[in-house]
């Protein structure tokens, strides 16, 4: 090593680190066609040792969506790149109007009104939409969120936003606190998740099921996201963490 990147490590070992990953388990939220995790223990102390055998989807706990999540002949999750996991960190705060309206939808007037108190959102940056959901974990009912009807009301990204955002601000990456990209709301309305689509047909992924984004600023933060590299992967738990300037 290089004594500028020791000092640079110094540097970063210096701020506030913020844990970005929920603690799954087998009775964790998790999308609802996926059953739930089982935790096995193949060999006890008694054994001589103490091993475990894990059996859940790919896309269970606080985890990375590759390409190939929703959009055919793209990238698997060990075909990303890792400095593509590594990015300046953008939080949209929307936690009063998730609050108050659960089928919450963002909005491009919502990024604009957000670039009017922040600044321009750079290229290359990874937003992460802030509702404070994560806070409903990890009771399953709560998370879920059903009507009498059965139909959930769940916040999340609105299609037009996505789209400014990739085309208009040529941002990296996404993260959100909710199973899915799009609303609960735009689902029922398109019978589609057209939003998460788009996102993973940009050639890059996104972080579902994310917490602790009430810890962070609007901009300056970096975040990390750290995943095993199964191979040929649609998708895996990742530890997601951020580092605050």
């Amino acid at each position: 090593m290089t004594n500028e990147l020791l000092q640079a490590l110094q540097l970063l070992k210096s701020k506030q680190w913020v844990d970005l990953t929920h603690t799954f388990g087998p009775n964790s939220p998790h999308f609802f066609m996926f059953d739930d995790a089982k935790f096995e223990t193949l060999f006890s102390h008694d054994d001589g040792f103490f091993a475990q055998q894990f059996t859940f989807p790919g896309q269970y706990g606080t985890h990375i969506d590759p390409p190939i999540h929703f959009v055919s002949d793209a990238r698997y999750l060990d075909e990303l790149a890792l400095k593509e996991l590594v990015l300046p960190l953008i939080v949209i705060d929307k936690s009063k109007e998730a609050a108050s309206n659960h089928d919450f939808t963002l909005s491009v007037q919502d990024i604009l009104n957000f670039e009017a108190e922040y600044g321009k959102i750079e290229a290359g940056t990874f937003v992460a939409l802030r509702t404070d959901w994560s806070k409903r974990w990890p009771d399953k009912e709560l998370f879920s969120n059903k009507d009498k009807d059965g139909h959930n009301h769940i916040p999340g990204w609105g299609l037009e936003a996505l789209t400014f955002l990739f085309t208009e601000r040529n941002i990296s990456a996404i993260g959100h606190e909710t199973f899915d990209t799009d609303s609960a709301a735009d689902f029922r309305k398109n019978g589609t998740l057209n939003g998460e689509y788009f996102v993973l047909d940009q050639d890059t992924y996104q972080i579902e099921l994310m917490t602790n984004l009430d810890k962070l600023p609007p901009k300056g933060a970096v975040i990390f996201n750290i995943v095993p590299k199964p191979e040929k992967a649609s998708g895996f738990p990742v530890r997601s963490f951020a580092i605050l300037p």
